[in-house]
């Protein structure tokens, strides 16, 4: 019996034409799945590029299964990724929604990418002390609300009907977050290809300076911040989504081949 759940698998889609040798690997966030990064896949691949969902280990099965999972298992998930394209593409694009996007910022000092598009990624978590015993706190409570307002909430639109994510954080799984998130800081300075944030302004469920810090650590000399309004945290779902994804191609155009 299939473990992921319907609608939530990963995808792979063939190029066509002039594009089809150019690889978008595109990575879901925290407790999320490859559905939310779908549209988008089909977006890019709609322009003739060859593109890859990865599904994240411990993710779109069960919640304990995250709870099993570390940051490293993460990124060898997205390397798995990458390695698949490049079996077919000439250069791989990677192309990140929160923790994805945290996910493709680290990976892009260790792999021969030729560019990076992050997207509502966090630059910390909130200032809290209780983040750095995020593991031994697990052990009394294993999981805490996402927030404490009704489904749907800080979101833009009705596509939260439809998205597919675990209904609660792994506390354990924090802490993994916590440890990612210094990983990417360190990388940041050491990221030398093109790199295109984006963010919205209603986005409250990160910390709201996190693309702006991003910027100004970045090693990158071709890096840039795109600011959207009218739609939430995951906005590769939400009404401005199509925005985001011209803004995507067009920076994955501008890069290709240069």
């Amino acid at each position: 019996m299939p473990q992921i759940i319907p609608t939530a698998e990963p995808f792979f889609f063939v190029g066509k034409g002039k594009n089809a040798r150019i690889g978008c690997l595109v990575t879901h966030g925290f407790t999320g799945a490859p559905k939310e990064m779908r549209w988008l896949g089909e977006y890019l691949n709609g322009q003739g590029y060859t593109v890859c969902g990865i599904r994240l280990t411990g993710h779109a099965t069960q919640p304990e299964d995250m709870i099993r999972s570390r940051y490293r298992d993460w990124l060898l998930s997205v390397e798995d990724g990458y390695n698949l394209l490049y079996a077919c593409c000439e250069q791989v694009f990677l192309l990140g929604l929160s923790m994805g996007g945290v996910l493709s910022l680290t990976s892009a000092v260790s792999l021969d990418v030729a560019g990076v598009v992050a997207m509502s990624t966090p630059h910390r978590l909130p200032d809290d002390p209780r983040i750095r015993w995020a593991r031994i706190l697990s052990r009394i409570k294993a999981y805490i609300p996402k927030n404490k307002e009704g489904p749907g909430s800080g979101w833009f639109g009705d596509a939260w009907q439809q998205h597919v994510a675990y209904p609660a954080n792994p506390v354990h799984s924090i802490g993994e977050l916590n440890d990612l998130l210094g990983e990417m800081r360190a990388a940041l300075p050491k990221i030398e290809i093109p790199v295109l944030l984006v963010q919205s302004r209603n986005d409250h469920y990160i910390v709201e300076d996190s693309m702006e810090r991003i910027h100004a650590e970045l090693g990158s000399s071709d890096k840039q911040m795109l600011w959207i309004e009218g739609s939430g945290h995951v906005i590769t779902e939400e009404p401005q989504r199509g925005t985001v994804f011209r803004a995507a191609a067009d920076f994955i155009a501008r890069v290709a081949h240069r």
